[in-house]
């Protein structure tokens, strides 16, 4: 069968997984994401973190705690928003670029964003683009624009898209985004990806201060709900876990590498959270692992990868490598 258009546009659809695959064993093991499977542990929430609107000076909090995890100086070019995905949509809406260049091999929600605000999209090297757009490091690919060669080349307004950053802080140019001489350079940041807490939604914005105070304006008084302020502060306090974490992720990587290369894949990419993977026969191999419960990430514009994230509890490695043993 074909793969379902549904799940081209991105991972975590489980919805259209069902309803493709009805007769998949469940629970469905989804290898679609790049999510941390190990999260971070939730503090303690007082029934006031729901049922109070979230404070004010708790999220310029957040946002200072955020400044000194990616090295931000001026708490003021950072705004806290509901995920990343809120900061791609919105700023279509605040920036007056009508030509954007960005790859079509790269998180299509920014295409999709700009193409919604009636912007026309050109090739990544087309040097008559207003407006870059850049994921750093790449999804799915996982390729890394080290920041001195993307500072060297910021001539006009750049957004870099740093979901994937903290799994190798040195690839961030968030520390100079937006500060004196990188006033054109927008980061965006995700918390949900490294810290295995997506549903928290939470996301932030670097950029110069009139911009991030525009950005503060457009998303209104409570851009950031109670828990996630609570969450994200007790988080980005927490170096110790980062850096354990980091160090986990790389072993998780390194396994699943030797598990794909096992099953006759071909790794050409990917992070610390997901791997990219090669095969010609890839959409046999999709539906495959699909109709064991598996899901995984197909690409539109190349048939023959797949991208896989990171299994969590044991259980769920070993119910990947049975899968795979068909393709051996």
């Amino acid at each position: 069968m074909a793969t379902p258009a549904a799940l081209l546009g991105h991972g975590g659809r489980l919805g259209a997984a069902r309803t493709a695959f009805p007769a998949a064993p469940t629970p469905w093991l989804d290898l679609s994401t790049g999510i941390n499977p190990w999260p971070y542990p939730m503090p303690n929430l007082g029934p006031e973190a729901y049922s109070r609107l979230p404070d004010p000076e708790a999220l310029r909090s957040l946002e200072r705690a955020a400044a000194s995890a990616f090295g931000v100086d001026d708490p003021a070019r950072i705004v806290a928003a509901a995920g990343s995905e809120a900061l791609i949509r919105l700023l279509p809406r605040l920036l007056p670029a009508r030509k954007i260049a960005v790859s079509a091999q790269t998180y299509g929600g920014h295409a999709q964003a700009w193409r919604l605000a009636d912007a026309d999209l050109t090739d990544e090297a087309d040097p008559s683009a207003h407006l870059r757009v850049l994921v750093n490091p790449n999804n799915p690919d996982g390729r890394i624009v080290k920041p001195a060669q993307l500072l060297a080349s910021t001539d006009g307004p750049l957004i870099v898209d740093e979901a994937f950053a903290d799994t190798s802080p040195a690839s961030s140019a968030a520390a100079q985004a937006g500060a004196p001489g990188h006033e054109q350079l927008i980061v965006l940041r995700s918390f949900g990806k490294f810290y295995g807490l997506a549903g928290v939604r939470l996301g932030f914005l670097v950029a110069e201060p009139r911009l991030a105070a525009r950005v503060r304006q457009a998303l209104g008084d409570w851009p950031v709900s109670g828990p996630a302020l609570t969450v994200g502060m007790a988080a980005y306090a927490d170096p110790a876990w980062a850096a354990q974490t980091r160090a986990r992720l790389a072993a998780d990587a390194a396994r699943l590498d030797a598990l794909l290369i096992t099953a006759r894949f071909e790794i050409v990419g990917g992070t610390a959270l997901f791997r990219l993977a090669r095969a010609a026969d890839a959409p046999r191999r999709f539906e495959a692992l699909a109709r064991a419960g598996i899901l995984t990430r197909p690409f539109p514009w190349d048939e023959t990868l797949i991208r896989f994230g990171l299994p969590g509890p044991q259980a769920d490695w070993l119910r990947l490598a049975q899968a795979l043993e068909t393709f051996r």
